[in-house]
């Protein structure tokens, strides 16, 4: 079940162009269709067995049910009757929120909410929608767009302990 529900949800963790410049139609063995179906035809398939066999090795199933649920019920404007900038409110953090353009899992429409709810509460942000072509993991790639970003947020953050401190 594990391994099945990696190998679906690692199909959007990359983007379609990704996919399709790295494995295409391509076939794993020959150049001909076996029309079969207990052997791996597809590099893709071969790909995403892989991955799968990788993360059931160090991920724990009832985990990884646990984390999805917690996705699954994650809406900080329910109590809110749907209202995200009355649920972001009470907030103080300095926020950054940065999305990719090919992300299907956390799509940039979602971080636009977000942007706006905190902007409507008047509340310090940092914005960046990077148009990468890695999907969702994007964020794991080394992007010096993406380094740029985080390193100068996080600069901005330590330059203002250094102050309240002085």
């Amino acid at each position: 079940g594990l391994k099945i529900a990696r190998m679906l949800g690692h199909i959007t963790y990359l983007s379609d162009d990704v996919m399709n410049t790295k494995f295409g139609r391509a076939l794993q063995n020959s150049n001909n269709y076996q029309y079969t179906t207990q052997d791996i035809e597809f590099e893709i398939e071969s790909y995403l067995r892989y991955q799968a066999n990788k993360f059931s090795e160090y991920f724990d199933a009832n985990t990884y049910l646990l984390i999805t649920r917690a996705l699954d019920y994650f809406d900080p404007a329910r109590s809110y009757d749907g209202n995200l900038t009355q649920a972001l409110a009470k907030a103080t953090a300095q926020f950054l929120l940065v999305s990719f353009t090919t992300d299907w899992r956390f799509a940039p429409s979602r971080s636009r909410e977000m942007v706006k709810a905190l902007m409507d509460n008047k509340r310090m942000l940092t914005y960046a929608e990077i148009d990468a072509p890695h999907g969702h993991d994007a964020f794991l790639m080394e992007d010096a767009r993406y380094l740029s970003i985080v390193r100068n947020y996080f600069d901005r953050i330590a330059q203002t302990i250094q102050e309240v401190r002085a």
